[in-house]
């Protein structure tokens, strides 16, 4: 019987992919998604070739990136105006060059004119930026690297930004935050393009955690409890991390530091920028992942280990940040025995 996976490679052909790049970009944000999308290659049957990829910049050949190192550029923005064939993705980078970008009248035509005809719009980092100058944005959800994004909602108040999100997708424009989320946004296209085994066997093969869903915060809970510098509150943080299905209540967590309730609950949000329950809750539902991706728990005691108290209230707060119950989760993100990732192997 053919699976919903086969029939997305059986109707699939090679979709092309350009990405947009210019001096300063970061080569992770360039090079990172690409390696993504191309390995599908490897996982498909012989002779697919998934993606067509074409890198377009200011001029035809090397282009500097953040780091020192050179990519080659196969055309420049006037030549792949002149290239009719249709765009299935098209990818903007960002790094530290996009405000210099910004200004370049080249570069922004031919994103605009490009994103008219491309079937999907991405932007990697603070390339949404350059999207949201040209007014694509507009009306849509969208987020980027967490440092820009107060000024992405500064300066274009008619964009709806999601500063937590790892990447985002309202209608055909995707965005992602910064670096190596463009690879999780990557694998989120290539799971729409050719299914879940492959995308999840591509998210393997690049020893990648698992592939995250976009609502995923992306700030862990570990590292907002790495931020506090006031010791009561960081030792507090610790504590919730350290022992998620305890009560962890205010007022337990108040009396524990030695401050009034009132007191406590506003040094931690000044400390956290999250309400004590909040952060508890992150805290429950990040235990809860590991568990349920790493272990053969039944979901019910993951449920009663991690605080959650029952299935039903963990399902709802996976459901409210995630947008799928526990037990899809595990299904879809659980990682293989050592003797399951074999037979995958390449």
């Amino acid at each position: 019987m053919m699976t919903k996976d086969n029939q997305n490679i059986s109707a699939s052909g090679t979709k092309k992919v350009v990405m947009v790049a210019y001096p300063n970009a970061h080569i992770l944000d360039v090079v990172g998604p690409l390696e993504v999308l191309t390995g599908a290659g490897l996982f498909l049957p012989e002779g697919t070739v998934p993606y067509k990829t074409d890198l377009v910049s200011h001029k035809k050949g090397n282009v500097e990136t953040t780091s020192g190192l050179t990519l080659q550029a196969d055309q420049s923005f006037a030549e792949a105006e002149q290239d009719i064939a249709a765009i299935d993705t098209l990818i903007i980078s960002g790094g530290h060059g996009t405000a210099e970008a910004m200004q370049d009248k080249r570069l922004m035509n031919y994103v605009e004119h490009a994103a008219s005809r491309a079937k999907r719009v991405v932007s990697i980092c603070t390339g949404a930026m350059i999207l949201a100058e040209l007014g694509l944005l507009n009306g849509r959800r969208a987020t980027t690297h967490w440092w820009w994004c107060p000024i992405l909602a500064q300066r274009y108040p008619k964009v709806t930004i999601e500063p937590d999100a790892i990447f985002i997708r309202d209608g055909d424009f995707w965005t992602s935050a910064g670096v190596t989320a463009g690879m999780d946004l990557a694998l989120a296209l290539l799971e729409e393009d050719w299914g879940h085994d492959v995308a999840l066997q591509v998210a393997r093969y690049n020893v990648m955690y698992m592939m995250r869903p976009g609502g995923q915060t992306q700030f862990s809970a570990n590292l907002i409890a790495q931020k506090a510098d006031d010791p009561k509150i960081g030792e507090t943080l610790s504590h919730i991390l350290d022992n998620v299905a305890d009560d962890l209540t205010v007022t337990s967590l108040a009396s524990r530091a030695a401050m009034s309730e009132r007191s406590f609950a506003r040094k931690f949000k000044d400390e956290t920028s999250m309400t004590p329950a909040h952060y508890v809750e992150a805290a429950r539902l990040q235990t809860a992942r590991v568990k349920l991706e790493q272990s053969d728990t039944p979901v019910e005691q993951v449920a009663t280990q991690t605080g959650f108290g029952n299935a039903e209230r963990m399902r709802r707060v996976f459901q409210r940040h995630l947008g799928i119950s526990a037990t899809d989760y595990r299904d879809r993100f659980r990682v293989a025995s050592p003797d399951k990732q074999e037979e995958h192997a390449p």
